[in-house]
This record gives structure tokens, C-alpha cells and sequence, in this order.
């Protein structure tokens, strides 16, 4: 059985989640600060974190940023302030999904079914795939000696990357492979997975760029 961590101040908001997360299955396991949550989180692994932006004791990026230093458990955040900037931090710290109050209970139960089949399936695909020199362990990417953890998110984008070697893909490609809603995201958001993407690929080989930008026209893998 699955087990969500909700970090949620809103206690009858929580509570409605914990009901359609749990009819749907999954344990749950619910903190209202971030604080209390990052301690639990020293010795507990749930599955997936549904996470609150607005936290006491400690912000929802700050714990973000805490499970991120040494874990690549999936992420949802949730918020009220709806700025892109306030997005793209999410991201960037390594959320797997956002959602913007008011939401409807029911999606973010979705989103949670959603996010967990997608983390097992991109580790399933990417692990079959024994051509390329990369090599899977979990969330862990390794080459020869060395390893580096991705997010989901990042593991998303080598998946599409990695799948037509040589081919050039634009962003709205690469955001419809990273984001199967078809949410609307800045070319921001792209670049900065990019970013980070390359910046870990390049701890594994300083000597090869893996992901090469095309100007005008997107990125591609070789």
C-alpha cells in the first residue's frame, strides 16, 4: 500500500485529502508543519510527498530542498500564490508536480496516481535500454564509477532525450514529454530542467556534453 505524506496547515483541507487518498488506497501520514514533517522524514520513506507552499515551522521550499538533499522520493507542491517565479523555484528545488489553489480533491488524487506511475515507469523504460552507456540503480544515474540522482522530472527529460539520439526537440516537445497535461510552462521552466540536467550528466563525464542546445530550435542528445 502506498504511503503519502501530506504537509498541510489547512487541517480540514487535509483532512478532506487523507479521505480520497485513503478510498483510493493509499496510507496516509499528515503533518501541519514543516518542521515536524522534515523530522519524521530523518527516519520514515513514504512514497510521495504532497506538500503545502505555506508552512509554520518550516516553507514548503525550504522542506523541499531538505528531502531533495538526500532523497528523490516524488514531490507535489501546492499553493495559493499562482506567480511563475514561485513555479519555477518549485521545480527547480525538484517537485515533480504543482497545483494551484482552490483544487479539486479528486485531481490531486489523480495527480498522485499519476506522479507515482509515471516514476515507476520512467525508471522501468530508461533501465531497458541496454545500448546506452548509462546504467540505472534506482533513482541513481551511474556511468562506470560514478552516479548522480535525477528527479522524476529530469528523468522524464533524458527518457525523451535519450529516445531519439542525434534528433533535435523543441520545448513544447519537450514540455508535452515532461508534463502529459499539457500544462501551460515558460520556456524558463524547460531551460532550467536543461540546466540542471546537464550540470548533474557532466558530474558523471566532465569531458562529454550529452545534451547539446541547438539555437533557435531546441536540445538533443548524443
Amino acid at each position: 500500500m502506498p504511503r503519502i505524506l501530506i504537509v498541510e496547515d489547512e487541517l480540514k483541507l487535509a483532512r478532506v485529502l487523507t479521505q480520497y487518498l485513503e478510498r483510493d488506497g493509499y496510507e496516509t501520514v499528515q503533518f501541519e508543519r514543516g518542521d515536524d514533517a522534515a523530522h519524521w522524514l530523518n527516519t520514515e520513506t513514504p512514497d510521495l510527498v504532497l506538500l503545502d507552499l505555506m508552512l509554520p515551522g518550516m516553507d514548503g521550499l525550504t522542506l523541499c530542498r531538505h528531502i531533495r538533499q538526500r532523497s528523490n522520493l516524488p514531490i507535489i507542491m501546492t499553493t495559493a500564490r499562482v506567480e511563475e517565479v514561485d513555479r519555477l523555484i518549485g521545480l527547480e528545488l525538484g517537485a515533480d508536480d504543482y497545483i494551484c489553489k482552490p483544487y479539486s480533491p479528486r485531481e490531486v488524487a489523480a495527480r498522485v496516481k499519476a506522479v507515482l506511475r509515471r516514476s515507476l515507469a520512467q525508471t522501468t523504460t530508461l533501465e531497458s535500454q541496454p545500448e546506452q552507456r548509462f546504467h540505472w540503480q534506482g533513482n541513481r544515474l551511474l556511468l562506470g564509477e560514478q552516479r548522480v540522482e535525477l528527479t522524476a522530472v529530469e528523468m522524464r527529460l533524458l527518457q525523451a532525450l535519450m529516445e531519439r539520439p542525434g534528433h533535435i526537440l523543441s520545448r513544447d516537445q519537450l514540455m508535452d514529454a515532461i508534463y502529459p497535461d499539457r500544462r501551460m510552462v515558460s520556456d524558463r521552466t524547460i531551460d532550467s530542467h536543461i540546466k540542471n540536467l546537464r550540470r548533474k550528466l557532466q558530474e558523471l563525464d566532465p569531458e562529454q556534453d550529452f545534451v547539446r542546445s541547438v539555437y533557435g530550435a531546441g536540445y538533443k542528445f548524443e
